[in-house]
């Protein structure tokens, strides 16, 4: 309280004249600008930070006066004349004072009111009116090149309350990566995981992709897509944006908010990433952009297209907008992998007599965790993927004054995967696959670590199996939002969004299993990141081969999202707003999957079997089944349905909640030091239906579950412009985010017995992770050409979802009782195993990043320049092992993450190089008992280049991994046993594009 009452006495400080500095302005020097239109006082404020000029004004003259947006480069006179030109008030730069004064009503001949509020063919004669004589201003200059993509960006942060980071397009339909989470990875604090040859997701502050809310033209979204890979979760059904669902030339701002203000929406204990789509007002007149570009990766060795087309037009009050953005790509992840680890047993006869006997009794009599680890099928694999991605925008804009905008956005996306998956290993019915050794296999040689593991081998008597398995997946996005803004009077005004979004995603795999029986085959090198194995028959001849098994799935998810709310926002008094809303959001998931499978024991199921030698990267040539052939050859109907349903996977959720915020805005001076606030509460109030299947003894059985949660969330920013270098921000909140999607499923396999039974399920009654978190920084400008900032934050978590398992009555299980058998009622006993909010954990970390133009340097030298930042994060958790406990990082926390960028950037040309790179990740907690599982570390390496053949055409070259970083996965922290090593290849882009 004695903090809001601080705040509240401020806002009547006035804007404070400074002293004048012995020395004059340099009036020729040029500043780049991206204010928006605000109140005239706020303006003056935003100006003096980028100029370093002091201001000199009475509340009185600027109170009720708003500014036109302001953006471009131009000198300060030219700035200074921009904002003011429509309004009854003169402004003069003398020496490094700015002075604004208004004119009298008798002099101006002018009302305020009538004049904000002016017809735009009224406010346009009044753009003559003698005022004063200002200095030329340049036409409407947009975006265009890194270096000032840079420069505001770098603007936009400063004049930020919180902490956040802004990301801008260099020009029009031009992002700086070809893909949103890439050019995420350039923020401090930031950390991507890969996929398929690109970035798919994000971690903030070492906080995983569900931490993390996603805003699109300012509502919350959903979006998921699959990874070609099962041991990266495959379809995505969670609370986890993917970002590679977008084009990123649809988006000419990305926003990252790091920390939290009661205006917000709650949701989001990482941060919040705002995308937003190009508007008809960013730009001047008429505008119309096209860019093609082709691109190649090594392995795949095609040439595919990218293609962007934009048009933007205004007339008056009125403009409209259409883009399109189109790419396909081929790509191919390929390498080694291993399903997972276990600790394992030979039978006596399944050891050769060459082991020595102390190994030999190592690996046939040692029990519990004295036994050795085995990894699990040792494959060749490769991934091969066909994406196509197309984006379609179409925006409608009202914009009659400054005080009124009404914004309607469209926008589509869709991503289509067409991925072809083969593999060899050793996974057969006499494999190398499960716990124990027990077939025809026989074990000639083995070399085990120190982690006792086994790293080498050579088996004789195994049977090896091929895979093959085509899978088409498409995700298509909607989103419809509708924005407005206007001024009620001259202190009031109105903000509202009303939208919905949609994501449908569908999946459809084939497979087909082919065996070879009978061979001696070696595994080497599973310490290193290039194993080699090794067959006695050569896996390339089609003879060699005959049918095992098919399988076939269908996946479908679908999310959706209703959003409106209104805010009002009273300028109390000059620097002083108070503002207040509500909204309401609708959040639905559901969806299913399917799956069946025919097994063929008996060999030459066929006479001639549909086969082909695999067709991409991989170490060896080999045969894999013909997988449309094969299913037609057998007659095979693998039409799903209802029957085919995989239990547990046909669950659907709706949130609905109910949320209003109150937040007191401060803009002010305290002792020369100009002075951004906010503080804030908001409440929330969140009803959850869960409705799934339960597995019964007598069936499925329909289970529907209601549950609620509200909250309270109290926020305060603070930026203090200590010198109009030098910002201090301190930032406290409390913040949520919901539990993962599959986590509060209702859906449960229910076993009913006489003495009781069991229930492993989700939990709907999961509270949400709560957060309270404080962040500061001290931040360093040289204007626009240098930067150099400190942070460091702190996150409190009260709990985590862990599992539990417990005994516990049937009535306290939520479960109606309409289960039980005959003659049982809810005071029967369960075994019940689901989520539950656990103990809780805290992260803690520092940001160091900084940007400087090379401008001190000779020509040509000086038009080079570099940014670079590092974090640092550090949060740990207990995960239990056969109820041990051991403290592990917090998943998907890189300790250490930065980036570097180099940069060379004039009119005519320019080029840069970028390396992203993060510190090993948790992904999980790991299988069969090893101790975690997770990502190595990794450095990716990208450069770009451009020349401008004229003002309107632009010729460029990217290329993307130069050095084929491998992405490595492994089980166990300290053995690190290996499970994949992939590479995905370099990828060459070149092309023109062209403005009118």
């Amino acid at each position: 309280m004695n903090l809001f009452t601080l705040l509240s006495s401020a806002a009547a400080v006035a804007i404070v004249a400074q002293p004048a500095l012995a020395q004059d302005a340099d009036h020729s020097r040029t500043y780049r600008f991206e204010q928006p239109a605000q109140e005239l006082g706020d303006a003056l404020i935003a100006f003096s930070r980028v100029t370093q000029l002091q201001i000199a004004s009475s509340p009185a003259d600027v109170r009720g006066l708003r500014s036109p947006p302001v953006r471009g480069e131009m000198t300060a006179q030219a700035a200074l004349a921009r904002m003011t030109r429509e309004l009854p008030v003169d402004a003069r730069i003398a020496g490094r004072t700015v002075t604004v004064a208004r004119r009298t009503a008798a002099a101006t001949g002018t009302n305020v009111v009538a004049h904000n509020r002016a017809a735009p063919a009224e406010r346009r004669e009044r753009q003559d009116m003698p005022y004063f004589a200002p200095a030329p201003e340049p036409e409407e200059i947009v975006v265009t090149g890194y270096r000032e993509s840079l420069d505001q960006a770098l603007v936009l942060k400063k004049q930020a309350t919180g902490s956040k980071e802004v990301i801008l397009a260099e020009d029009i339909g031009s992002f700086p990566d070809q893909n949103l989470a890439e050019a995420l990875q350039r923020v401090p604090g930031v950390a991507i995981s890969r996929d398929s040859g690109e970035g798919r997701q994000i971690s903030l502050r070492g906080l995983g992709p569900e931490f993390t809310r996603t805003q699109m033209n300012g509502m919350e979204v959903l979006s998921n897509t699959a990874s070609g890979l099962d041991s990266r979760s495959g379809a995505s059904r969670t609370r986890s944006f993917d970002y590679n669902v977008f084009a990123s030339e649809l988006f000419n701002q990305v926003v990252v908010e790091k920390s939290y203000s009661a205006e917000q929406d709650e949701g989001g204990i990482g941060g919040t990433v705002a995308l937003r789509t190009a508007k008809p007002f960013d730009y001047g007149a008429t505008t119309l952009v096209a860019s093609a570009k082709l691109q190649s990766n090594q392995y795949t060795e095609t040439l595919t297209p990218r293609l962007v087309a934009l048009a933007s037009t205004r007339s008056d009050d009125f403009g409209a907008l259409v883009s399109a953005a189109y790419s396909s790509a081929d790509t191919i992840e390929w390498g080694y992998r291993n399903w997972n680890w276990s600790r394992m047993n030979f039978g006596a006869g399944n050891v050769g007599p060459a082991i020595d006997s102390a190994t030999r009794d190592l690996l046939v009599n040692a029990t519990g965790d004295d036994r050795v680890w085995n990894s699990r099928a040792q494959t060749y694999a490769s991934w091969f993927n066909h994406r196509e991605r197309l984006g379609l925008t179409g925006t409608l804009q009202y914009n009659p004054d400054d005080a009124t905008d009404v914004t309607l956005d469209v926008l589509y996306g869709r991503l289509t995967n067409d991925r072809d998956e083969h593999v060899i290993g050793n996974a057969g019915t006499n494999g190398l696959s499960a716990n124990d050794v027990r077939g025809t296999q026989v074990l000639q040689d083995v070399t085990i670590d120190q982690y006792n593991s086994i790293i080498a081998a050579t088996v004789s008597g195994v049977d090896v199996r091929s895979e093959s398995k085509p899978t088409q997946d498409r995700t298509d996005f909607w989103q419809v939002a509708l924005n407005g803004r206007t001024a009620v009077t001259d202190s009031l005004t109105f903000t509202g969004l009303a939208g919905w979004s949609s994501s449908v995603f569908d999946s459809r795999w084939d497979r087909v299993y082919l065996e070879s029986v009978g061979h001696t085959v070696s595994f080497t090198g599973l310490d290193t990141q290039n194993p080699v194995n090794s067959y006695d028959f050569d896996p390339a001849d089609p003879a060699a081969w005959d049918l095992q098994s098919l399988q076939w799935r269908e996946d479908h998810i679908e999310s959706e999202f209703y959003t409106a709310g209104a805010d009002l926002a009273w300028s109390v008094a000059e620097g002083s707003v108070l503002k207040a809303g509500g909204e309401f959001k609708k959040f639905e998931n559901s969806g299913y999957r399917y799956n069946a499978s025919a097994n063929f024991e008996n060999r030459n199921a066929l006479a001639s079997l549909p086969t082909m030698l695999t067709p991409y990267s991989t170490a060896i040539p080999y045969v894999v089944a013909d997988v449309a052939a094969t299913f037609a050859a057998l007659g095979i109907d693998s039409t799903l349905d209802d029957g085919d349903l995989s239990a547990g996977t046909n669950y659907s959720l709706t949130e609905q909640t109910w949320a209003a915020f109150l937040q007191y805005d401060l803009q002010t001076q305290v002792g020369g030091m100009g002075l951004r606030a906010n503080i804030g509460v908001r409440y929330y109030d969140t009803e959850l239906v869960s409705r799934g299947s339960s597995v019964t003894n007598a069936g499925l059985v329909p289970v529907e579950i209601t549950s609620r949660y509200d909250g309270f969330l109290p926020a305060l920013n603070i930026a203090l412009d200590v010198t109009p270098e030098l910002v201090v921000r301190f930032s406290a909140n409390r913040n949520i985010s919901r539990p993962g999607l599959g986590e509060l499923s209702a859906a449960a396999t229910v076993r009913v017995a006489g003495y009781g039974g069991t229930i492993s399920a989700g939990n709907p009654y999961l509270t949400p992770y709560t957060a309270n978190s404080i962040e500061g920084s001290v931040e360093y400008y040289d204007g626009t050409r240098g930067f150099l900032g400190i942070g460091l934050f702190y996150k409190d978590m009260e709990s985590f979802v862990t599992t539990e398992t417990a005994t516990v009555p049937y009535s306290e299980t939520g479960f109606p009782l309409s289960l039980l058998e005959d003659g049982q009622d809810g005071s029967i006993v369960f075994n019940f195993t689901r989520p539950v909010n656990g103990p809780g954990a805290s992260i803690r970390g520092v940001e160091v990043s900084g940007k400087r133009d090379f401008d001190f340097l000779p020509a040509p030298f000086d038009a080079f320049g570099a940014l670079a930042n590092v974090t640092y994060a550090d949060g740990t958790t207990d995960v239990y092992y056969n109820d041990v406990p051991y403290e592990l990082t917090l998943v998907d926390l890189s300790k250490w993450s930065y980036n570097a960028t180099l940069y060379y950037d004039t009119e005519r040309a320019g080029a840069r190089v970028s390396l992203a790179s993060r510190d090993r990740y948790r992904k999980g907690n790991g299988g069969n008992n090893n101790i975690g599982e997770y990502f190595a570390p990794s450095t990716v390496l990208d450069a770009t280049a451009y020349f401008n053949v004229t003002p309107r055409i632009q010729l460029r070259v990217e290329a993307l991994n130069l050095t084929d970083e491998p992405i490595l996965h492994y089980a166990d922290t300290d053995a690190k046993r290996l499970m994949t090593s992939t590479f995905s290849g370099r990828t060459l882009t070149f092309g023109a594009s062209i403005r009118f």
